[in-house]
């Protein structure tokens, strides 16, 4: 996002955080997520409700016929101010639904103490996914019905990883928005890291790091970074040893993995 909606995000996330103070996190991010369905269903109505040439009042009056009633007065209310601000492209409103249902998710696996839970849980399903190519697959299967998909990962996760996390995993799977699985999940984890104003390290070893060992890394990464770092670790042995670090779009290789690649590159000059 750029310009008016970007500034329009942040308000909207404010204004999300007021209704969060008074309202069931969990509701309001279900919900949240039905309106994204209406609006990307609906392109007019996402047109409509988008357009600096419309009355705010208009917009509001289009958005309460629609959902009262459907939703809680709390989404309603944010749903109804967030039409009221100013967005430059109709997907940018589309998306600012998508982000602010993700944080309410995440704020209600929050309230029950399970946040790094969840991050952790979001990031295990994207590497099981990598890891089973079938799985990947009937998730996958634009011809399967959601129905289905959704029974499959309830008979995966339910009372196996936090509701939160299972409510995000089926978003993902059965309404991907032009994005892979992967994608998905690592663009809500990187939602859930910056509500706590913290990055996600990938960190990729040979052998599992002891308690002591994340520790140290993980305060070495802060004092690097100016931030708390959480650390996602990938157990590989193709590593062979040392490790690596990914923080976004950088990363730190220190494998023996990655010093025999320069080599053979040297000598094949």
């Amino acid at each position: 996002m750029r310009g008016a909606s970007r500034a329009s995000l942040t308000e909207a996330k404010e204004r999300l955080e007021a209704a969060l103070s008074s309202g069931d996190p969990a509701t309001l991010g279900d919900e949240l997520f039905a309106v994204l369905h209406l609006l990307d269903r609906e392109h007019g109505l996402r047109r409509v409700l988008s357009d600096p040439a419309q009355s705010a009042d208009r917009k509001v009056a289009a958005v309460h016929g629609l959902l009262e009633g459907s939703v809680s007065a709390g989404t309603l209310g944010l749903v109804e101010e967030i039409v009221r601000l100013r967005w430059a492209r109709s997907v940018d409103l589309t998306d600012a639904v998508e982000e602010l249902a993700v944080i309410a998710e995440v704020a209600s696996a929050e309230a029950a103490g399970r946040f790094d839970d969840l991050e952790d849980e979001l990031f295990r399903f994207g590497r099981i996914l990598a890891a089973q190519p079938e799985l990947r697959r009937a998730l996958n299967d634009r011809a399967a019905p959601l129905e289905s998909k959704v029974q499959l990962l309830s008979d995966l996760l339910e009372r196996k990883v936090t509701p939160a996390t299972l409510r995000l995993v089926t978003e993902v799977a059965t309404y991907a928005r032009g994005r892979s699985l992967e994608r998905g999940l690592d663009f809500y984890g990187r939602i859930a890291a910056e509500r706590r104003s913290r990055l996600v390290a990938v960190v990729r070893t040979s052998v599992e790091l002891t308690e002591a060992q994340k520790s140290r890394l993980s305060a070495a990464l802060s004092a690097q970074y100016d931030r708390d770092v959480h650390l996602n670790i990938e157990v590989d042995p193709a590593v062979l040893g040392g490790l690596s670090v990914q923080i976004g779009d950088e990363e730190i290789d220190g494998t023996i993995q990655r010093r025999l690649g320069d080599i053979r590159r040297r000598l094949t000059r």
